[in-house]
């Protein structure tokens, strides 16, 4: 197995003996230092934050909840294709706010339109509360581009880190079999694709590496709070055809999901889906949240986003 990156190992000894600190305090697990760890790493860690010519927050109607979403346009001169952004965060941490560097970062490397979800979060709104947020924008999201005078192309890809990869296998998967699915690309960046836990990475990196094996079930304890059948909620045990989008998948070698994700990808590949898969061997899961530690790997992987979104879905082209 490769070392893990040297500065990532060094910043993880610190975090260690933190979280060491206050379990022995007795700290408890809430959502509130869910949300504020996520929103502190990325602050610190994530400190290039490219201007954009145009930055607009909007409202997407159309379903029980409006959803705020943030849109990020490096070229408003010009139609560009779009890409839905849903965070990750467990369901429970994250928002507009916190990823709005890498979302900004997306935008300047892909030269897409990206639209980020501020879907409602558990435990205060569970399952399927926040899918449900993501299925509104995806269903009702041209009309309001139109609104803010947006040129763009209705051609869509969707990409998720973390529980918003979750969110968007699952979106995919539900809308697999219609006949124009809205959906024509998606990447999956560390994904959870499995809520049973049953993975060996889960136990083999199960303390020590971040994301904790018991701190996953955690969070999707706050997720499903009604006996939801959690494995038929996995994308991972949901039906997989050809009728699903060609697919990125980005993984990471110290992260307890990365099994999960090459299921997947064993999973779209023989069902006939397009799919490549970019590893990174040395490091740990929401990477892409403590770029300072690692910049070269953060730029190679939204290169890696970059120019698989440049591919005409519809004609196999490359370009804008």
């Amino acid at each position: 197995m490769t070392s893990l990156n040297a500065q990532l190992e060094d910043w993880l000894l610190r975090l260690n003996r933190l979280v060491a600190q206050q379990r022995a305090q007795g700290s408890t697990p809430t959502a509130v230092n869910a949300r504020e760890g996520l929103a502190n790493m990325t602050a610190t860690l994530v400190t290039d934050r490219p201007e954009l010519p145009r930055v607009v927050d909007a409202l997407v109607e159309g379903g029980d909840y409006p959803v705020p979403v943030r849109i990020y346009d490096p070229s408003p001169e010009q139609t560009k294709s779009v890409c839905l952004y849903i965070h990750g965060g467990g369901h429970t941490a994250g928002g507009i706010t916190v990823y709005d560097p890498i979302c900004r970062k997306l935008a300047a490397a892909s030269q897409r339109l990206v639209v980020s979800v501020e879907y409602r979060l558990a435990p205060e709104c569970p399952y399927p509360m926040g899918l449900e947020d993501c299925l509104n924008v995806v269903r009702h999201l041209w009309p309001t581009l139109d609104e803010k005078g947006c040129r763009y192309r209705p051609e869509l890809a969707v990409a998720g880190d973390s529980g918003g990869g979750a969110m968007t296998a699952t979106l995919t998967a539900m809308l697999q079999d219609e006949p124009e699915p809205p959906i024509h690309q998606q990447i999956l960046i560390y994904p959870n694709l499995d809520y049973t836990l049953s993975f060996p990475s889960i136990h083999e990196l199960a303390s020590g590496y971040l994301l904790e094996r018991e701190r996953i079930r955690w969070y999707y304890d706050q997720y499903f709070q009604q006996g939801e059948d959690r494995a038929a909620a996995s994308p991972l045990r949901m039906p997989i055809t050809r009728g699903l989008p060609e697919t990125l998948i980005i993984t990471a070698g110290y992260c307890p999901l990365k099994d999960e994700g090459i299921a997947y990808r064993d999973a779209l590949q023989q069902a006939g889906v397009s799919c490549e898969h970019r590893h990174f061997p040395a490091l740990l899961h929401a990477f892409l949240n403590m770029e300072d530690l690692v910049v070269g790997e953060c730029a190679e992987a939204y290169l890696a986003m970059a120019d698989f979104m440049r591919r005409s879905v519809r004609d196999g082209s490359e370009g804008l």
